[in-house]
């Protein structure tokens, strides 16, 4: 049964990427406020391999990351089956124009997110690049 109206976040799972524990919490505090389930990897390759093995709805990804880097995992994931999985980039580094406007043209990328990221920001591009309902944001009255 195809439902045309927004999806419940409990349905949606979420690969968060980061090596540093403090960014990789706060992003799993914010998802799953938001209803959405998590998993964790801290390095690349458990990203490429979590991936793989899950097939999240999405994937927050740190762009310096150890073994491979973010960018790395980024093209590795075009490559196969996980190339539909969207891709939200997340650094702390400083970028120049032209790179981010270049990792913004790569197909899986549909997001891009400097450090310190603001939750609301966050909550708000999860539920709008998944087509889901905002659970314990703003509610409608009535609704």
């Amino acid at each position: 049964m195809e439902n045309t109206g927004p999806g419940d976040p409990k349905e949606k799972l979420i690969l968060i990427v980061d090596d540093d524990d403090s960014v990789m919490e706060l992003f799993d505090f914010i998802a799953r406020k938001e209803g959405f389930k998590t998993v964790k990897a801290t390095n690349g390759e458990a990203a490429i391999k979590t991936a793989r093995l899950l097939r999240p709805a999405l994937i927050l990804l740190d762009l310096m990351l150890p073994k491979p880097g973010g960018f790395e995992v980024m093209r590795e994931l075009q490559g196969d089956d996980t190339s539909d999985i969207p891709i939200v980039m997340v650094t702390g580094r400083y970028m120049d124009r032209s790179t981010l406007e270049m990792i913004k043209l790569e197909p899986n990328i549909k997001g891009f997110m400097e450090k310190p990221v603001e939750p609301q920001a966050l909550s708000t591009l999860l539920h709008t690049l998944l087509k889901t309902h905002a659970s314990s944001v703003m509610k409608l009255p009535g609704k």
